[in-house]
Formats: structure tokens, C-alpha cells, sequence
């Protein structure tokens, strides 16, 4: 079993930034508005060479009719169910409440180790009004201040004492990153929420529910993978506030990490501006690319839609047109499994190793029809291409003049070796070396 820690309390005391001082890493959005987490968040840490996960969660309002409150009780709930350990965090300047009083009561029914968590004990005056807070009947109070660091020592040494191992150091290590990204509400929540059978993140009609990216282990039908839903991406001028800001800026984080990024596009509006803004975002990245064209299901169709939007797409993308497009319906369950095993293949075409011998027979044969033009009476002779050993599919052509090679050859030999070699999906790297 797993080492798990869940940190959980009522809003805005303060676990978020407990979470990103434990995995050593500025992972959560933090603000002092409450419900900035909603959904559950992992990070790994060690102490004392012990390994374990935590979970950041949303704060536990009880009794509730607000749509997000009631979906993050729910979030919170399966944290508890998972975890190893409880870290139930309260607020020092603030004292105790009656939503701690509450929230007590659904620890108690947890039947899980609970360690109460006196947030914000920033000086030695302040943890000294952590006593009030024995009235919880949850035995020992940790004080801390997660701002500086303060008493998190004494607090982990007592974590550490319930794990029955020493836990593994990366669970995600080596494990291929499947990003979903796309403009807001065009159902990437919904599509990982799918995937996964349950409810992994909240979702609402609402425009910006979600707000951090949210990585979640995909074990299933053979395939195995880290499946990160993110904020939606809009342009920098709507951007309004920001919480909006760090959430657009944790998904460009993401597509940064990600092997793959499935671009979600909205079928009711066709590819606008920032969808081929997010694309080429990712191209320049060098990241494997698969579009999933969501909500086809409300689209009028005859025998040409599907042919007519394909082309819309590509002549918007030019000269991206290497793209796998996959049209979908979340909702209706259309073919999401389509847009999985296809991303599978992009992530096995971007790690592909193409034999040297292989390449140079293919090519040179290419490169003999169709010669690179001759600039200034100099004529370029290629020699000899090879595979670079790096993570992205690049490839070294060895001639004499490089400097002579044009824009319009490259593109050329780039075309030859996706016709020759298959990479759909996937950016590839022409370079030219001195022989």
C-alpha cells in the first residue's frame, strides 16, 4: 500500500501552501481567496528516507448549496478514503470554528490516523494559542507555520511513525504524460473524468471549474500512462484575474512536461485563433500533437462535414498538417478511446528509432531525384543522414555546404521522411552538418 498523506480543513487556512512546502515545489495555485483548490492534488516528498504522496484538497464546507462546495466535499471525502494519514489543518488567527467543529465530526467517522494541524504559528505568542483547539477531542495539536517552515519538522517525524515502508521515490518516473489541454468548457474535465470511470475532477457548465493541473495514474487495457487535465488556455487580453493567470500558466506548464498533448477543439465553433495559438505552442515544443474534436455529436451532419471540417483544420495549421484529427463525443461516449490509443502512437512515434542503414538507403534515393538547388554556381552534395540520439525524432544530413541548404529543401526532406518513416503527430528536427 502506498504512503499517503491527505491535508484537508475549511477554507483559506492555509494547505495549499503546506502542500507545496512538503513536495518541495510551488505545484498549487495559492491566494487568499477561499475555494482557490477544488480538485484533488498529488505531489511526492520524502522524510527521514521515507517516500509518500500528498494530496492537497479544496476546503470542507458542510451544509452547502453552492454547485463547487458540494463537488469539492466530495473531492475531500475520497482524499480521506485514500490516505494513510489525515493532516487536519486549522487556523491559529482565527481560533476555532464552528465549520472545524463540523469537519471534527467527519474525522472522527474516518477511522484514519488524524494529526491536528495549527496553521500560521508564525511566532512562539501565536502557538501558544494553539490549545484551544484540544476542544476537537482529536488528541495532540502540531503547530506550524507552512509560510516558513516552522514546526513542520516535529509534525513529519509523527507522519513517517504510521507508513508501513519506506514508499517509492518517483511513482510517476518513466511513465509517459499525456496533457489535455484546450480553450475553457470544451469538456476536457469531462473526457479524463471518462476515461478514469469516476469523478478524478469537478465539473461544471461554467467556464474556468477547473483551475490547477491535475495528474492522475491511467492503469487500463494495457496501457499506462499520466493523464493531466488543465485549466482551459485563453488569450492573455481575457485573462482577467489571477488565479486565472497561475491556472493558465500551471497548463502551459503541463503541455511543457507532457510527451503528448490531445488538443481538445469545441465542434459547435469549429478552430478559432487560440486553439492554433495552443498548437503551436506545442509544436514549438516539440511535443507529439493529437486534435480531438469534441461535441460532435451536436453538429448536423452529411457524408462531407467530417472531410469539410478536416480540411478547415489543416488549412488553418498549415504547415502542421501532420496531425492526427479524431472527432469525438464525451457525452455519448464516441470514440474517446479512439483519441487514447491514437495519442499511444504518437508518444511511440516521437520515441522511434529509425536504423541508420535504413535511413540513408530511403533517403539518398530521395535526395538523388530531387537535388538541392545550386546557390551562386555552388552545388550542395548530401552525403550521408543519421538519426541524433536525443528524445525527439532529429536528423542529421552530412553534406558540404550546409549554409547553402534553403527553407523550401529542408521542408522537402522533412515530407520525404514522414512519407518514408510514418511519424504522424509528432514535430521532427531537420539539421545539416560539414562533412
Amino acid at each position: 500500500m502506498a504512503n499517503i498523506v491527505a491535508i484537508v480543513g475549511r477554507p483559506n487556512v492555509g494547505k495549499s501552501t503546506l502542500f507545496n512546502r512538503l513536495i518541495e515545489s510551488r505545484k498549487a495555485i495559492m491566494d487568499d481567496v477561499s475555494g482557490v483548490t477544488r480538485d484533488r492534488h498529488y505531489g511526492y516528498a520524502e522524510w527521514t528516507g521515507k517516500f509518500f504522496t500528498v494530496i492537497d484538497t479544496g476546503g470542507y464546507v458542510v451544509g452547502s448549496e453552492d454547485i463547487f462546495e458540494g463537488a469539492i466535499r466530495e473531492q475531500v471525502e475520497i482524499a480521506i478514503e485514500e490516505a494513510s494519514v489525515v493532516l487536519f489543518m486549522v487556523d491559529l488567527n482565527t481560533g476555532l470554528t464552528d465549520l472545524d467543529k463540523d469537519f471534527a465530526s467527519v474525522m472522527r467517522r474516518s477511522k484514519k490516523p488524524v494529526l491536528v494541524v495549527a496553521n500560521k504559528a508564525d511566532t512562539h505568542e501565536k502557538a501558544m494559542a494553539m490549545h484551544e483547539f484540544y476542544a476537537l477531542g482529536l488528541g495532540e495539536i502540531y503547530p506550524v507555520s507552512s509560510q516558513n517552515g516552522s514546526g513542520t519538522g516535529d509534525l513529519l517525524d509523527e507522519v513517517v511513525k504510521h507508513f508501513p515502508d519506506e514508499g517509492i521515490e518517483n511513482p510517476e518516473e518513466g511513465i509517459p504524460r499525456f496533457a489535455v489541454l484546450g480553450r475553457p468548457n470544451v469538456g476536457k474535465s469531462s473526457f479524463v473524468n471518462m476515461l478514469l470511470g469516476k469523478d478524478r475532477t469537478i465539473v461544471t457548465d461554467i467556464a474556468g471549474t477547473t483551475r490547477d493541473s491535475i495528474h492522475t495514474h491511467y492503469n487500463a487495457f494495457g496501457k499506462e500512462f499520466i493523464l493531466i487535465d488543465t485549466a482551459g488556455i485563453r488569450r492573455k487580453a481575457k485573462v482577467t484575474d489571477n488565479i486565472e493567470f497561475y491556472s493558465v500558466m500551471r497548463s502551459i506548464q503541463a503541455l511543457e512536461e507532457a510527451d503528448v498533448c490531445i488538443i481538445m477543439l469545441d465542434a459547435t465553433r469549429g478552430i478559432e485563433s487560440q486553439d492554433v495559438n495552443i498548437v503551436a505552442l506545442a509544436a514549438k515544443n516539440k511535443k507529439g500533437m493529437v486534435l480531438m474534436v469534441n461535441k460532435w455529436d451536436l453538429i448536423e451532419k452529411d457524408t462531407q462535414t467530417a472531410k469539410k471540417f478536416t480540411e478547415a483544420i489543416v488549412d488553418k495549421l498549415k504547415p502542421l498538417d501532420y496531425l492526427p484529427i479524431i472527432f469525438t463525443s464525451v457525452t455519448e461516449k464516441q470514440r474517446i478511446f479512439k483519441a487514447i490509443e491514437k495519442a499511444v502512437e504518437v508518444h511511440e512515434n516521437r520515441r522511434r528509432k529509425i536504423p541508420t542503414s535504413a535511413l540513408n538507403d530511403a533517403m539518398l534515393k530521395e535526395i538523388d531525384n530531387y537535388p538541392p538547388p545550386a546557390i551562386k554556381g555552388k552545388f550542395v552534395k548530401i552525403k550521408y543522414v543519421t538519426q541524433l540520439p536525443i528524445y525527439t525524432p532529429t536528423f542529421a544530413f552530412f553534406c558540404n555546404l550546409p549554409q547553402y541548404i534553403q527553407p523550401a529543401y529542408e521542408r522537402y526532406l522533412e515530407n520525404k521522411l514522414r512519407e518514408h518513416f510514418s511519424f504522424e503527430g509528432v514535430p521532427i528536427t531537420v539539421v545539416f552538418r560539414k562533412k
